[in-house]
């Protein structure tokens, strides 16, 4: 593949986010290159998020990789708290008339890299980016910003770029190029873990199970039909490997139980085990000059209310149409307006994401009041058809700024 020195967006980060950009982009006429640090194979297998919100699926649709989605992805209309032993039903399509896919992010980020390689666009994965620079000052066409970075035969390059998009992480290069005081950043970390598996197990519920109990916090979850990812709450600093196979499916049996006896956990080889901190981040604005930040670049959440790669997806969304628009008519006031639009749903996001966090985990330094204070929210959950309709609408995802979302007949609910 021939590797431009100069493109009109490069891309650091070869994720999902950096990904889908590239595409929503090449759609657009707008040509790219996208810069990734890790091998392909380790892209391809990283287990992350696997709930995808209907604006992401019409994303993926929209640029001709969601053909495997439509066939082997999960429609889910809804799902479950069970707390203490009840069980609270979230009906998504019926309070909102909208449904989520379950669609692992590992298939999201396989179909992604092979219509890109289709395309023929440049794609550089075992690259190491080692600076962002000449971010500062006014958008031009000159291709001012520069990224200097290591390539796969270990030599030294540069790309000189009109706008250049971070979309490599947390600890990515692209946020470091930021000048500390030009961002803002607001954090909280979170006094407690998630132990995840991967198993071969068929799912066992046809939703996602969401349980507080007095021992923590559990997820049931799936990747297919066959095959089912679970989370239980630990201490932070837990190693995976001081949990058995049988303390893990004893665990979530415990804290996923039911007290009618009507729900069973089943059970499986369990073939991968990690444990992941739980914090939230955000970084404000998301723009410096001709740098973009986009996705875990600008802001985190804890998993729990499934809005990490929901939002990094809407950040590049919006950052497509704002860069096709200033390349087509040289109008800048969408690329001027990307950081206050795209934080306006992060934050949403974000305070959804705490709400689910802190309502069904057991914070170890918590008294007796904050747990009660958790279980009169999940009290409401079951009481209030409204607060049911509230919780559904920031599960399955708002609109985007300005987008009209019409709510379609019951049972075409992803069409």
């Amino acid at each position: 593949m021939s590797v431009p020195d100069r493109t009109t967006v490069a891309i650091v980060g070869g994720g999902p986010a950096g990904l889908l950009l590239s595409h929503l982009l090449h759609s657009r006429g707008v040509d790219s290159v996208v810069l990734e640090s890790r091998p392909r194979e380790r892209v391809e297998s990283r287990q992350r998020a696997g709930i995808l919100e209907h604006g992401t699926v019409d994303a993926l649709r929209e640029v001709g990789a969601a053909a495997r989605m439509d066939e082997k992805g999960m429609p889910h209309d809804g799902f479950a708290f069970h707390v203490h032993g009840e069980r609270i039903h979230v009906d998504m399509a019926a309070l909102t008339g909208r449904a989520v896919m379950i669609w692992a992010q590992t298939e999201v980020v396989k179909d992604l890299i092979v219509l890109r390689l289709e395309q023929g666009e440049p794609l550089l994965f075992d690259t190491e980016v080692l600076a962002v620079e000449k971010v500062d000052g006014p958008l031009s066409r000159d291709g001012e910003a520069l990224v200097r970075y290591r390539g796969d035969d270990g030599a030294e390059h540069e790309l000189r770029a009109d706008v250049v998009v971070g979309a490599d992480g947390f600890h990515g290069v692209a946020r470091r190029a930021v000048p500390a005081d030009a961002v803002r950043t607001f954090e909280r970390v979170y006094p407690y873990s998630w132990l995840g598996i991967l198993a071969d197990a068929p799912p066992s519920s046809d939703e996602l199970v969401y349980a507080r109990h007095e021992r923590g916090f559990a997820l049931l979850s799936m990747r297919s039909p066959t095959v089912t990812r679970a989370y239980l709450q630990v201490p932070n600093g837990t190693d995976p490997a001081s949990w058995s196979e049988e303390a893990i499916w004893d665990e979530l049996a415990a804290r996923t139980g039911l007290d009618d006896g009507s729900f069973t956990l089943n059970r499986g080889p369990i073939t991968d085990v990690g444990v992941t901190p739980m914090r939230s981040f955000v970084a404000e604005p998301m723009r410096h000059g001709r740098l973009f930040l986009a996705g875990d670049a600008a802001h985190i959440v804890p998993p729990t209310g499934a809005k990490g790669l929901n939002l990094a997806v809407a950040d590049v969304r919006v950052l497509a149409e704002a860069i096709a628009a200033w390349r087509t008519d040289g109008s800048q006031e969408l690329l001027d307006a990307y950081s206050d639009t795209a934080l306006a749903r992060v934050w949403r996001g974000e305070h959804f994401s705490w709400t689910m966090t802190t309502m069904l985990h057991r914070d170890p330094d918590a008294d007796p009041f904050d747990d009660r204070l958790a279980l009169s929210h999940l009290q409401l959950v079951a009481s209030s058809e409204s607060y049911r309709t509230a919780i559904a609408e920031n599960y399955r995802g708002v609109p985007l700024a300005g987008e009209h979302q019409s709510v379609p007949e019951h049972g075409q609910v992803l069409s």
